[in-house]
């Protein structure tokens, strides 16, 4: 086979990839501009990033945003937060493979994807049925094993209790205690505090029984959390 005939077959290969998957050129350039050029460097999380699709994620009406660097609406008044934000509070869990993790507000289900890809147990808690619903059923067609409640998600999740990372993906004034009672010790809490308007993402430690350390990550915005356990 000659040079030429060589690129030619690599460039009908590569044609032909791209038409089996026609986003993995947008994750691909997602990983690369959005999270490495930031502060994103654990490999596992960008390799889950690399491969989970997120536009089975978002309406049809956003499809074609899926992978900006940008939060999209989901319905509900709910967002799907834009890639760099999963990205850092992924990497903030410091996640191994087997760990039992809470998702208070599934949203789209695109973090709990995340976190399944990274070989968690994913128990999500979405208050609007719609959305819970919609995250189930790309669940089902992507072959995900990822426990979907519908509640209040505050309250978290007592039968399954106690959880070695919790991620709350809806901001409050401060941390429910009843999510830190949930939280195994050892364990990782990562959620965004703040007012409505001004917002920084805490990484909270529970140290012991009666101890938490927290430090803050950055500035964020997030929707509202809301439920009885504020």
């Amino acid at each position: 086979m000659t040079t030429s005939s060589r690129k030619s077959k690599k460039i009908i290969n590569d044609i032909f990839d791209m038409i089996v998957d026609a986003y993995t050129l947008e994750r691909k350039n997602m990983v690369l501009n959005q999270l490495k050029k930031r502060n994103i460097d654990d490999l596992k999380v960008l390799k889950a990033f690399s491969q989970v699709p997120r536009h089975l994620f978002v309406p049809l009406s956003q499809i074609d945003y899926a992978y900006y660097d940008r939060p999209l609406d989901i319905g509900c008044e709910q967002t799907i937060s834009q890639p760099y934000m999963v990205a850092l509070m992924t990497q903030e869990l410091d996640l191994e493979p087997g760990m039992k993790v809470l998702e208070v507000g599934t949203g789209s289900g695109y973090q709990s994807a995340i976190l399944h890809f990274l070989g968690a147990r994913v128990y999500t808690i979405e208050r609007f049925e719609k959305l819970a619903d919609s995250a189930k059923e790309v669940f089902k067609k992507i072959g995900y094993d990822i426990t979907v409640k519908v509640g209040d998600g505050t309250l978290g999740s007592p039968k399954e209790a106690p959880f070695e990372r919790i991620i709350v993906t809806a901001a409050a004034a401060k941390i429910p205690q009843t999510l830190l009672s949930q939280l195994a010790v050892g364990g990782i809490l990562v959620m965004p505090v703040g007012s409505r308007l001004s917002q920084e993402l805490i990484i909270a430690k529970k140290i012991s029984s009666e101890k938490i350390d927290q430090r803050r990550s950055c500035a964020c915005i997030f929707v509202p959390l809301v439920g009885k356990g504020l």
